[in-house]
């Protein structure tokens, strides 16, 4: 299927601007220009009856920022699901910010609470500090349930991109932790492989947004060094440092888009979950790059896929449909 129309403009008007891409910038300029542009394409922000950024203790002493978005009212007697979110960027760009109306979709639509992580960035904080943070901030989403009105038996981990991957990654620590299995996996186009070697890779890693110089230099500004990328916790789809076992986790629902430098790797990760014995969920979007859930304000075809995650949600939850 050729390029949605929509998306093709969107790759046009970003061709036009001649902006540097991210590769050819510091990561503190990178951080700005992404911050900047992150919310042009959004859906609307939704209202929240009530939005708290609250610090939540790493393992090494710091604190991090986790953004904790309510829909309705809590009820202490009735507690909520939630989604814990991974914003993507690389491990080097992004924020609770720039993920700010989709997070505030997830919870209008889902109707749950949604925690949104601002773990720690490359290259001040290279790997693996961005997974530390992501499980810290689960750890300690469990212990602080009852206080924010939130059911730990019904907790979904989520995220995009490297966000996925921080996903994916939580769902097996969360396993070897003894932690309630998470509701649901919910993976959007995750990276998951430690060399990028597939044929998405090959076929676009130049003209659909993410190019393949751009995911090279965020890997370099996140690693320590280069035999990190054989860290199951880098690569949970090839990764064989420490690897787990891959049974035993929670449901996934994996969405990959057709023009996505990704799509392969997200493609072959739902087939290495369900190998393992794992209900998955395959979602293929056609006509899509990536970022294209952060397009929803600009192309129509993206309400579908927010909707069918959303679904995915609910139904992990034992909510209506409605």
């Amino acid at each position: 299927m050729p390029l949605n129309p929509k998306i093709e403009l969107v790759l046009d008007m970003i061709s036009r601007a001649k902006r540097p891409p991210y590769h050819e910038l510091t990561a503190q300029e990178a951080r700005a220009s992404y911050e900047k542009s992150a919310p042009i394409l959004e859906v609307a922000s939704a209202p929240m009856f009530c939005v708290e950024d609250l610090p939540v203790p790493a393992r090494d002493g710091a604190s991090i920022r986790a953004r904790l978005y309510q829909p309705v009212e809590p009820s202490w007697a009735q507690p909520a699901p939630a989604l814990v979110y991974y914003h993507g960027g690389g491990f080097t760009v992004g924020s609770v910010d720039t993920h700010d109306a989709l997070c505030r979709m997830f919870a209008r639509d889902a109707q749950c609470a949604v925690l949104s992580v601002d773990y720690r960035l490359a290259p001040e904080h290279k790997f693996p500090t961005a997974v530390n943070d992501a499980f810290d901030a689960l750890s300690w989403l469990h212990a602080s349930a009852a206080e924010h009105g939130i059911d730990t038996r019904r907790i979904a981990l989520g995220g995009d991109s490297a966000g996925g991957t921080l996903a994916a990654v939580c769902a097996v620590l969360a396993r070897d932790a003894g932690l309630p299995k998470p509701a649901l996996q919910l993976l959007i186009y995750p990276g998951t492989t430690a060399h990028q070697q597939t044929d998405s890779h090959a076929r676009l890693a130049d003209g659909y947004l993410l190019s393949g110089d751009t995911i090279q230099w965020f890997f370099g500004q996140y690693l320590r060094e280069p035999g990190d990328r054989e860290d199951w916790r880098f690569a949970p789809l090839d990764g064989r440092r420490g690897a787990p076992a891959f049974d035993g986790l929670a449901p996934a629902w994996i969405a990959t888009a057709q023009y996505d430098p990704l799509s392969d790797e997200g493609i072959a990760y739902a087939e290495k979950l369900r190998e393992a014995g794992n209900d998955v969920t395959l979602m293929r979007y056609a006509g899509m790059i990536h970022e294209f859930f952060k397009m929803g304000g600009f192309v129509p075809e993206v309400a579908q896929a927010h909707a069918d995650a959303v679904r995915a949600l609910r139904s992990a939850f034992g909510l209506g449909s409605d």
